[in-house]
């Protein structure tokens, strides 16, 4: 078994979280998730959880956390991956981790529910903390970060895929104009939910460039961070380590 650790409750302030709403949205379109995946990002996004993995390295035997892990795509590839990968795949959509084993019940992925924001497990556990679409959901990105900083071991790796703005270039009207309103459609045809995709898009232009996004990581203390875009710039996987003195 892995370590768990029992935490207290952190208190944010006055401001009211959203995160109640996300789990909602995530519970209801959990059955339907990985088939809009697919078509709203033209199959590319099986590449990038390839590139999650592959920047995440062989944990060599040791705990992998699969974070935000949805229906359980990194977190099986991981384990496909590397031989003896040992992955705790962790969410806290009850849906999402129900469709999860539905797809990967016999991958040997242990599954928890849990709370990004309080993780329960032990300091120091994991050799590596994947997550796919999480801290554009969550109330405080460093807060988050700063917590898998914890649970990651000294000259562990962490590896965020998610959203990212898109530049204001020659492409940003064609592209604007797809997730404001291709995306939504899509959702309303394919997830029966228009509401939930209309939100990825407004979640996508309000959230952190991918260099504002580096400068949190190097605040929650992650050292040799950077990024790289894919899908016309609106797609970002970033990544770093805790150093080894921590």
């Amino acid at each position: 078994m892995y370590p768990v650790q029992s935490k207290t409750g952190i208190k944010e302030g006055g401001s009211l979280s959203k995160e109640p709403g996300v789990r909602k949205m995530f519970d209801a379109i959990a059955g339907r998730y990985d088939l809009m995946n697919r078509v709203m990002t033209m199959g590319q996004d099986q590449k990038w959880r390839h590139f999650v993995v592959a920047k995440a390295g062989d944990p060599q035997g040791g705990l992998c956390l699969d974070l935000a892990t949805g229906t359980g795509d990194i977190g099986a590839l991981m384990m496909k991956t590397y031989s003896g990968a040992r992955v705790v795949g962790a969410d806290f959509s009850w849906n999402m981790l129900q469709e999860a084993k539905k797809r990967f019940g016999n991958s040997g992925i242990r599954w928890q529910a849990c709370d990004a924001n309080r993780l329960p497990f032990a300091d120091n556990t994991f050799r590596s903390v994947t997550f796919g679409y999480l801290l554009r959901n969550v109330d405080n990105a460093e807060l988050v970060l700063r917590e898998v900083h914890r649970v990651l071991m000294p000259g562990g790796r962490v590896v965020c895929l998610d959203t990212t703005p898109p530049e204001k270039n020659f492409l940003y009207p064609f592209i604007r104009c797809y997730l404001k309103y291709g995306i939504p459609v899509l959702g309303k045809m394919i997830a029966r939910d228009e509401a939930a995709y209309a939100y990825l898009t407004g979640s996508t232009m309000g959230f952190y460039t991918a260099k504002e996004l580096e400068s949190i990581f190097i605040a929650a203390g992650f050292s040799r961070v950077s990024s790289k875009k894919f899908m016309f710039g609106t797609i970002g996987v970033h990544w770093g380590e805790k150093p080894a003195y921590s």
